[in-house]
Order: structure tokens, then C-alpha cells, then sequence
């Protein structure tokens, strides 16, 4: 009996070690992303969905500061300063003013706390492919549940640094993708490269400020106990919307998908937004319709975790 122990452990260690080894790949990953500065260009496609932004990344000693601006289409730049972050849309001349969330966006894909994605998802080492001229190794996560999608994940052999990610749904079928084309990692970057360039564009423009504040939803009735495992509430606040409406939001994630909920006042019976379900390449959104107000949640998951986050807010008038 101890010879079979010793055997069956003997076979399991070189497995664990594998995904110790992968799982390390990850934390790089994370590291390289908040500790590195970096300009690049990368492409975003989803179906016959595509677009194209360069980004401008500079870590210093008053923290973080970031540049993303399209390249394609209608003109969109996104200036990160810190924890503020203001979106300039000049076809509508507004700014639009809100803070930093601890939701992740490409490149910054990952968590300091890896145990949670550890806990949730299998980790495992891939080929070494070349990205944008980068020799990268590649790390899949598959969802041990229907809850959450699978990620490949290709990161630069040197430094770490996310070069490429990929999502897919149980049937192995890519729902979207980030990949960089052009990337310079490290070394002096000009800081003018930081200033909006779009703010040149007029005079004038509309500031509309989120004013993100932190709150208790459920000091007015809202209560919201999600069966979803591995998902933890991240944060929950108000912001305004149309300078008047107060709007409940709350993000959950598990470390590396997220899912948002959204209670909103709905105006008048003869304005009901459409409910029900709906996706956009890999994010599905789900509404309905409870005590005169619309409930949202979007999620880059699977429809069934979106589905039962919504049906999982509920009402009582305090």
C-alpha cells in the first residue's frame, strides 16, 4: 500500500510542478505590465469586428500614466493619470471624466492575487510563438466550470510583458483577441507622447464627470447574492447619469473576468429600454426590469453567469 502512495505521488509532483511553473508565468505577466514603460500598437478583433489603438505607457514615480487612442474609425483617446482617467470623444466635443476601477483591460490583464485564477482555472504551459518580432511563451487557462471563459495568453520570454491574449468559449472557438503588431518595451519615453492630442480639436468641450463615489446599495433596498463561485464583489458605487440620474454600480470578478451590474431609474413607462439577452463578441449583457428600474449586468463571461447575477438582484423598499 505505501509503494502505491509513493508511486501515485511520485506521478502527481511533476504535474503540479508544470502548473507551478506556468502559474509563475502569470505573476511576470502582471509585473511587467505595472512596473514597465511601453509604447505599441495593438489590434482588437472579435467576428468581423476590428480596431486598431496605439497606447503609450509610462510607469514613474507618481504612479502610472497612460495614453490609448484609435487609429481607425470614429476618434476616441483615453488618457490615464493616476487614478483619474478622461475619454475624449470629438464628435461629440465631451470629455468624459470618471475614475480608475480595478477592472482590467489589454495588456493589464491580470491580478496581484493570482489564487483566486489558480482556483478556478487550469494553468498550463503552451508553445513559444513569436509575437510582434518577440519570441513568447504561450499560457492557456481552461475554466474548470461553464461560469467563466478559457484565455490563451502569450507573454515576452525576457521581460514578461503580455504581448497577446486570446478568449474562447467550452468549444475551443476564439470569441476575441488582443494582439500587439509593434511594441517598444522599456526605455525613455518622450512624456509630450502622454497629452491628449485631440484636445487641440476645439476650444470648447462638454465635461460630463461620472462622479464615482463609493456606496451601500443596500441602504436602499438593493440586495444582490449571486451564485456564482469564485466571483467576489470588487467594488460597489453610484455615478450620475444625464447630470441628474443616480445609477448603482457594483463589479464582481474572479481575479480575471468581470461582470458589472447596473441599476438605473427607468423615466416612464413608455420609454422601457429593451430587456433580455444579448452579446457583443465575447460580452454578454443581460437586462430586466424590477421596481421601476432597469437591471443590467455585463459580463465578459458566458450568458449563464450574466443571467444569474441579474436574476439575483432584488428590492425592498427600506
Amino acid at each position: 500500500m505505501r509503494v502505491l502512495v509513493i508511486l501515485l505521488l511520485a506521478l502527481a509532483l511533476p504535474s503540479a510542478r508544470a502548473e507551478g511553473d506556468a502559474a509563475s508565468w502569470l505573476m511576470r505577466m502582471h509585473e511587467a505590465t505595472q512596473t514597465l514603460s511601453y509604447t505599441g500598437t495593438f489590434n482588437y478583433r472579435s467576428g468581423d469586428q476590428s480596431e486598431t489603438s496605439r497606447i503609450v505607457h509610462v510607469v514613474g514615480k507618481n504612479g502610472i500614466h497612460e495614453r490609448l487612442e484609435t487609429l481607425e474609425g470614429h476618434p476616441r483617446e483615453i488618457v490615464r493619470d493616476g487614478d483619474e482617467v478622461k475619454c475624449y470623444l470629438p464628435d461629440r466635443m465631451t470629455v468624459k471624466v470618471d475614475k480608475q476601477t480595478d477592472h482590467k483591460a489589454f495588456p493589464q490583464l491580470l491580478p496581484e492575487n493570482l489564487q483566486d485564477i489558480s482556483a478556478h482555472y487550469l494553468i498550463a504551459k503552451g508553445k513559444i510563438e513569436n509575437v510582434a518580432g518577440y519570441e513568447s511563451q504561450v499560457i492557456e487557462l481552461q475554466p474548470k466550470d461553464k461560469l467563466r471563459y478559457g484565455h490563451r495568453l502569450w507573454a515576452e520570454l525576457k521581460t514578461g510583458m503580455l504581448l497577446k491574449s486570446q478568449t474562447f468559449d467550452d468549444s475551443g472557438g476564439t470569441l476575441e483577441q488582443f494582439a500587439f503588431s509593434q511594441i517598444s518595451i522599456g526605455g525613455n519615453i518622450d512624456k509630450d507622447q502622454l497629452k491628449p492630442k485631440l484636445l487641440a480639436k476645439a476650444r470648447v468641450w462638454h465635461i460630463e464627470n461620472s462622479g464615482a463615489t463609493q456606496t451601500d446599495l443596500a441602504a436602499s433596498g438593493w440586495t444582490i447574492k449571486p451564485e456564482l463561485p469564485g466571483f467576489k464583489k470588487i467594488t460597489e458605487m453610484k455615478r450620475t447619469q444625464g447630470g441628474s440620474n443616480e445609477v448603482g454600480h457594483v463589479i464582481y470578478s474572479d481575479g480575471l473576468a468581470a461582470l458589472s451590474v447596473f441599476i438605473e431609474p427607468v423615466a416612464t413607462k413608455t420609454s422601457l429600454p429593451p430587456t433580455g439577452l444579448s452579446r457583443q463578441g465575447a460580452i454578454n449583457i443581460y437586462s430586466r426590469q424590477l421596481a421601476g428600474h432597469l437591471v443590467t449586468v455585463v459580463g465578459e463571461t458566458p450568458a449563464r453567469s450574466v443571467r444569474t447575477l441579474a436574476e439575483s438582484v432584488e428590492y425592498r423598499k427600506p
